[in-house]
């Protein structure tokens, strides 16, 4: 009960340092609401307002509804061009698409011949010009359909129904708000952790530390609990009211399991941040020493792309980083509504990585301690 008692003031006396820090307190504010929000608003993947010329060589009442077809939000109000301004839209990039109709597209098709439309798309734009060439051939088909008749039936086979699962609209605001919120919890726990550390040591308050009947188990221990509820209760109100409320991004499975699982990701985040914190001699050095570990730990989490696009030898390596894990447990529980029995081997493997980093950085803090009073 008095290593406990001990912990519990340490950790007191962290939140009494954070609480002067004003600019971590506006990091944390921002990085948990104004960030995820301008993530998921502004980096949408869908195609949105996409400039198109539109050349129409036939005059047909199927061409003008194509026209009338590519309406927004997708695609602004198709620009009727000529041939001849083709090449100079698309170098001045002016547009996006240019959908160019050729002669007697209507006749050909009543007729049943074949006939071909050229699309000339601005690929600099990689995203949206994939996807944006989806939806031109999908409503250019779909008048086709409707207006040709019989033309459906041409080309019989298997007809492939789709039903997308867990985010029916395919919307990437959803996907983009909830990985950024992951991300943030991994850099913000790792930041506040050993800027605490490092901050003790440039102020000379560790040595006040040393001379007190405490263990680098009480002090690592402090630092852990007290920076873990502030990133835990960040991340509680984020998900609430920004991506809930301001966002509108229905959450399918439990909260109250999300924040479990992330409690304990946030062990071993802590652990990290006081591992770095640790080896880093300056504020300066602790800085690059985040940005070599937190990029991998992201880019290889399965956030940002699939586990499965990796190459096999590198997912065996991800397999050890609990990034990967909490990614996975997060989508479960927060998309497809997962409970404790499907996640919980992520949360074991979790726990049992984070206990096992959490001894090695408490034996090299330990260490430096030692180094320190003698």
């Amino acid at each position: 009960m008095d290593r406990i008692a001990k912990i519990f003031w340490l950790g007191t006396k962290e939140l009494r340092s954070l609480q002067r820090d004003t600019v971590v307190i506006a990091l944390l504010v921002f990085s948990f609401s104004l960030s995820v929000y301008i993530r998921a608003q502004g980096t949408s993947a869908e195609v949105h307002n996409a400039t198109i010329g539109y050349v129409d060589e036939d005059r047909s009442t199927l061409s003008g509804r194509i026209a009338d077809a590519l309406y927004p939000p997708y695609f602004r109000e198709p620009e009727i061009i000529d041939a001849d301004e083709i090449d100079a839209g698309m170098d001045s990039g002016r547009f996006m698409f240019v959908l160019e109709i050729p002669p007697r597209l209507e006749a050909d098709l009543l007729a049943g011949n074949q006939s071909e439309i050229q699309l000339y798309i601005d690929a600099t734009t990689m995203t949206q010009a994939s996807i944006g060439a989806s939806y031109i051939q999908n409503i250019i088909a779909g008048e086709i359909a409707r207006f040709v008749p019989g033309s459906a039936d041409r080309n019989p086979g298997v007809r492939l129904v789709t039903r997308t699962a867990f985010n029916p609209n395919r919307s990437s605001s959803w996907f983009n708000a909830i990985v950024t919120l992951i991300d943030h919890i991994t850099m913000l726990t790792i930041v506040l952790t050993g800027a605490a550390l490092i901050r003790e040591r440039e102020h000379g308050t560790i040595e006040h530390l040393l001379v007190m009947p405490l263990t680098a188990l009480d002090i690592a221990a402090s630092k852990i609990w007290a920076n873990g509820l502030v990133i835990l209760l960040s991340t509680a109100l984020s998900l609430v009211l920004i991506v809930e409320l301001l966002l509108d991004i229905p959450i399918a499975g439990s909260k109250l399991l999300f924040l479990s699982g992330t409690t304990l990701y946030l062990f071993f985040a802590c652990a990290l941040g006081i591992f770095l914190g640790t080896i880093a001699r300056s504020m300066a050095q602790f800085a690059l020493l985040v940005l070599l570990v937190i990029l991998p730990l992201d880019m290889l989490s399965g956030g940002q792309t699939p586990i499965e696009s990796q190459p096999a030898w590198l997912q065996l390596i991800t397999f050890l980083l609990p990034s990967r894990h909490f990614v996975s447990f997060s989508e479960g529980i927060l998309f497809r509504g997962a409970g404790l029995g499907i996640v919980w081997r992520d949360f074991v493997i979790v726990t049992v990585l984070g206990l096992v980093f959490f001894g090695l950085s408490l034996a090299l803090f330990r260490r430096s301690i030692g180094v320190a009073k003698s």
